[in-house]
């Protein structure tokens, strides 16, 4: 498997390296069919460590994950693990799906229609969570998202005292929702 590494303002060792290498040639007995896999590894206000891991397999899936610590070899080894347990789970969902028996099409398109009557009015909601809103900038936010392992995050943007949403993009990104008003 070819490795990319691409460090921003760290200085890329052989010994560092070699540890990522040893490290994310171990995902590839999930696969047999693992293409390539990306690392980008960067340093954040000085303290936290990041690292970012992107695997492609040859019939085109993608597993994505990062790790932000204050050491850099523990992010390697915690985005390491999140890229293995996506793996395994992408692995044992395909398994599933091999296994499991197939519903005829007619009884697919009944509960397909049924889901398409449901009127618009009729939402539930199975969990109603309160949150105390922190003042904090957008990279805070970022970090305290990932600290928690959640996929978004809901903060007050302390410049603009307004209520504001980070979330993780597919492609190992984030987005912003800023909101606006309405003219």
């Amino acid at each position: 498997m070819e490795i990319k590494i691409t460090a921003k303002n760290i200085k890329l060792t052989q010994g560092l390296k070699q540890f990522i290498q040893a490290r994310v040639n171990k995902v590839e007995h999930y696969f047999e069919d693992v293409a390539w896999a990306q690392v980008m590894l960067s340093v954040e206000k000085k303290i936290n460590q990041r690292a970012d891991i992107i695997i492609h397999a040859s019939n085109k899936s993608t597993v994505s994950a990062s790790a932000v610590e204050t050491d850099l070899y523990k992010a390697i080894d915690a985005a390491v693990t999140k890229a293995e347990a996506q793996m395994k789970k992408a692995k044992s969902k395909s398994k599933s799906k091999r296994t499991a028996k197939r519903a005829p099409v007619m009884e697919e398109m009944a509960s397909f229609g049924d889901n398409m009557m449901l009127p618009a009015n009729d939402v539930k909601f199975s969990v109603i969570k309160q949150v105390e809103v922190t003042p904090m900038n957008p990279e805070d936010a970022a970090y305290e998202m990932e600290r928690l392992g959640y996929s978004f995050w809901m903060f007050l943007d302390e410049d603009s005292k307004q209520i504001n949403l980070i979330f993780k993009r597919l492609d190992g990104t984030y987005g912003l929702i800023k909101p606006i008003k309405r003219k």
